[in-house]
């Protein structure tokens, strides 16, 4: 098979780029590298198999050429990270609505398979949880610009399932909760990569609001695997899935765990949210998945708990001595999973 993804040298794209190639198909990847990075792709860019086009997914001919020479589409392009979103919301909006549109145009006249990323930002201020896919989406007003991210993906979602029902362009959208892992960056404000960089810097690590506020935080292996299986199943054409892990964790007490397993001494420092973000900010206070859908689809089940994940992604920053401990390095017992 021959795979198009778009924004592929991300973090969440890079993965499943790597992923694609080690099952020995074909891969290409359009990137402007606004979030992404060619760090990312270094380790495979090389690849026999790989090609990487380094452009905005709006240069329509680049594009119409790529589409023409895939089997299927990953639409991951996207704005990414609340920061980015709340201080950019006109490149956020853009960004989401105008280049998938271009996508699925583009797909629709070769019949080309597209899987859309969306966010659990969807569920909104939806007080139900978990939250299913059928379930209604609460937006909150447009004059708090935190929500733009939230409706233009939303507007994505009934994009990509209009072109099934009208056009008949098998698409399939993800609803992706919180993924982690290596290579993800903090610079756009995700969280779990700010709080590990702050744990071994031994600086304040920096928790926005009160803490109380809960999230479910997905390994990238798990959600790659997921979105590679869907892609694969004929059943997914024409619905919605939530992916991630149904693991549920404060931010305060995720700073707590990230402390504990890298030692950091690091004193937890709460800052308010108009003073993180802008005044009047709004958050989603949990996003907890229904995963049921998924489950019975593909089998799925999240294979590593929250403290796997972490450990993880700490032995990804290199040959600290934290990392070296959990590997098990110099007779040092590391944190049990």
């Amino acid at each position: 098979m021959r795979y198009l993804i778009t924004g592929g040298a991300g973090f969440v794209g890079s993965h499943l780029a790597e992923e694609l190639l080690r099952r020995g198909h074909q891969v290409m990847i359009i990137d402007d590298l606004s979030t992404g990075s060619i760090e990312n792709i270094e380790a495979f860019r090389s690849h026999k198999n790989f090609r990487y086009v380094i452009d905005t997914v709006m240069n329509r001919p680049v594009l119409a050429e790529l589409v023409d020479q895939c089997d299927m589409i990953y639409h991951l392009a996207a704005a990414v990270g609340v920061r980015l979103i709340v201080e950019s919301p006109v490149r956020t909006i853009e960004t989401n609505v105008r280049a998938t549109e271009l996508v699925l145009e583009l797909a629709a006249k070769k019949l080309k398979k597209v899987l859309i990323t969306s966010t659990s930002e969807v569920y909104g201020k939806s007080q139900k949880f978990p939250f299913s896919e059928d379930d209604d989406l609460v937006i909150g007003p447009p004059d708090k610009g935190r929500w733009s991210y939230a409706c233009s993906k939303a507007i994505d979602e009934f994009l990509a399932l209009a072109y099934w029902r009208e056009k008949k362009l098998p698409t399939i959208v993800v609803r992706l909760f919180n993924t982690i892992g290596p290579r993800q960056t903090g610079h756009y404000g995700m969280v779990v990569p700010n709080f590990i960089r702050q744990a071994l810097a031994g600086e304040p690590i920096t928790v926005f609001g009160d803490g109380s506020q809960s999230r479910c935080f997905g390994w990238v292996g798990d959600v790659v695997n997921a979105l590679i299986g869907l892609g694969d199943q004929p059943k997914a054409v024409g619905r919605v899935f939530n992916i991630g892990n149904d693991e549920e964790v404060t931010i305060l007490a995720l700073a707590d765990r990230i402390k504990r397993i890298t030692g950091s001494q690091s004193a937890v420092r709460m800052i308010p949210y108009d003073q993180a973000y802008e005044a009047g900010f709004e958050d989603m206070h949990r996003r907890i998945p229904n995963l049921t859908r998924i489950r019975e689809l593909l089998g799925y089940r999240p294979t590593k708990t929250l403290d796997g994940m972490l450990e993880s992604i700490v032995i990804s920053y290199g040959n600290t001595p934290v990392a070296s401990a959990l590997r098990g390095e110099q007779g040092t017992v590391p944190v049990a999973k």
